[in-house]
């Protein structure tokens, strides 16, 4: 359910901002913003507790002097069933809707110290209290999700569905907004950049045909509408 609990801050005396891209993977997740000065893709951030839209396309986050950023990352379709809808931008949750989740009593816990491993353990603490033995994908959801993925593979051919297809295509709308198709597209740029991060001197030919793209020109442009930026550049 959940892939990532994390915080960041910068400290007062930076001389900038600092800038990281982060690349598209078909999730979502919660951002509480703590402190200071925080943009995401030119986009000032309100502080409080903020829910995401599902990651479509790359995009970037500056943390500037002060800030302090925390949050959590769902696993593909699990925040739908975590927050009951899709936001089409950073939306802040108002303290009056907090209604499912108790996320501004975390907010404030979190705000009350500036440790990193302690954001670490109140996140943590909250996801198994809120989420843990809940069955929040549908099962033919989350079998489909794992045929596209293909678990330890790196190319990701052109897979049939599991039976239903029609049914798997509405739920991946439902719960993922956005078609299978889309979904395996953006899967494929994103192992693909995982693995050029780690081997900066790979061919792009050939990490093009381990990671199921027809050449190095098809990654290319998928880099390009998806990541925002081209393979050499990851």
């Amino acid at each position: 359910m959940v892939q990532a609990v994390w915080s960041a801050a910068v400290c007062a005396d930076h001389p900038g901002p600092v800038i990281r891209r982060l690349y598209s993977d078909a999730s979502s997740g919660i951002l509480f913003a703590l402190a200071g000065k925080i943009e995401i893709d030119d986009i000032g951030l309100p502080l409080g507790v903020i829910l995401c839209p599902v990651a479509k396309s790359s995009g970037e986050v500056a943390l500037y002097p002060g800030s302090r950023l925390a949050g959590i990352r769902f696993h593909p379709a699990t925040a739908y069933g975590v927050l009951g809808q899709h936001y089409e931008d950073m939306t802040r949750l108002a303290p009056a809707d907090d209604h499912r989740h108790a996320l501004y009593p975390l907010y404030q816990q979190l705000s009350d110290c500036d440790d990193t491993h302690r954001h670490l353990e109140l996140l943590s603490h909250w996801a198994e209290m809120h989420l843990v033995l809940r069955q929040l994908v549908p099962s033919a959801l989350q079998s489909a999700l794992q045929a596209l993925a293909l678990a330890d593979s790196a190319a990701l051919p052109d897979t049939s569905l599991p039976r239903g297809q029609r049914q798997i295509e509405r739920l991946f709308r439902q719960w993922l907004d956005m078609t299978p198709k889309q979904y395996q597209r953006i899967l494929r740029v994103s192992n693909a950049a995982s693995f050029l991060l780690l081997h900066p001197d790979a061919r792009l030919a050939e990490v093009a045909l381990q990671f199921g793209f027809s050449d190095q020109a098809h990654m290319c442009r998928e880099f390009r509408s998806l990541a925002n930026t081209t393979p050499g550049r990851v």
